[in-house]
């Protein structure tokens, strides 16, 4: 009976460990973070409850038909996808106009049409029923500014209970931001990364509040440069649907890839979220700056809340996990 009853324990401990890990994205539907929904689409170990649009990169009814469109070609059709606010908490912040387009039309992306909708209940409200209970945790995935995340922690505090992940990409801690890419515009403002600076009273909030919170910034994912020679490699290892889509997400970069200027920035939120040691984590602590020029920086301050903050990445093995998850 001991030898049957230990034989039992050892069959049940990967039982166990197979078991998916629970997920809500929140993303603002730009180029990288439809490249990120692939590779956790891809991936048996995720469980995508739900996906919720934020104002961002892309306008929020035609970032959410294009989710919607990935989901299609991925099969997945049953994910429930939530539109968001599509202001910040404060302020009217915005990416530029021709990044905008950009990222709602998505030139040179094939994805299928699709008959599925957004669900008609909002994105708050989806996340506050969700939320609603702590015995049943979820990691959430944060993949553009904070607006969701915030609002539904401003209205129902006791949502931070049913956290039991969050990885948030955005910020720039030791490294210069990257507002100046938009223009002149930005160019006041050397510090800011777009995701906090786009809505920083949403940053301080959801960093102020949620203890499990593993940040991303630049700092990681300058580390990580998707350069030509990664282009080649997706283009050479890629069969899949999801892996071939990631491709062409990638090669509609081929510009930025060649100026090298484009860096893995939701998808090595995405690796992070799977694998941890893809980041070199270090306690900082952060405020976040509300006021120009600094408008949206995040800052190493000693009162400062401390938070995990990746510093640098593997981009070794940042590849490995994504590029294998695609084959």
């Amino acid at each position: 009976m001991k030898l049957a009853r230990s034989l039992l324990l050892l069959l049940a401990v990967p039982l166990a460990a197979a078991i998916p890990r629970n997920l809500i994205i929140d993303t603002d539907a730009g180029s990288d973070d439809l490249m990120a929904i692939a590779f956790l689409l891809a991936r048996t170990d995720v469980n995508i409850e739900a996906i919720t649009v934020v104002n961002g990169l892309a306008h929020v009814p035609t970032g959410a038909k294009n989710i919607l469109r990935l989901l299609e070609l991925a099969g997945r059709t049953s994910i429930p996808v939530y539109l968001g606010r599509e202001t910040p908490l404060n302020g009217s912040n915005e990416f530029p106009e021709l990044w905008r387009l950009m990222a709602d039309e998505l030139p040179h992306v094939e994805m299928p049409s699709t008959e599925k909708t957004p669900e008609s209940l909002s994105a708050l409200a989806f996340l506050r029923e969700r939320l609603g209970n702590a015995r049943k945790p979820v990691s959430i995935l944060a993949l553009g500014p904070l607006t969701n995340i915030a609002e539904v922690l401003s209205t129902a505090p006791n949502s931070v209970l049913a956290i039991e992940d969050l990885v948030v990409m955005g910020g720039a801690v030791r490294v210069p931001g990257n507002l100046s890419a938009g223009g002149p515009a930005y160019s006041d403002n050397r510090t800011a990364e777009w995701n906090i600076f786009l809505d920083p009273t949403a940053a301080r909030k959801v960093f102020d509040t949620v203890a499990k919170c593993r940040l991303v910034p630049l700092d990681a994912s300058n580390t990580v440069p998707l350069d030509t020679a990664f282009l080649a490699a997706i283009k050479k290892t890629a069969k899949s649907k999801l892996g071939l889509f990631a491709a062409q997400v990638l090669a509609s970069n081929r510009t930025l890839i060649e100026q090298r200027i484009f860096y893995a920035w939701d998808p090595l939120a995405a690796v992070a979220l799977v694998n941890p040691a893809v980041l070199k984590i270090s306690s900082v602590s952060l405020a976040v700056l509300r006021d120009a020029p600094e408008e949206g920086r995040t800052s190493e301050v000693p009162t400062g809340r401390p938070l995990r903050v990746a510093l640098s990445a593997d981009p070794v093995l940042f590849r490995k996990t994504f590029l294998d998850a695609l084959r």
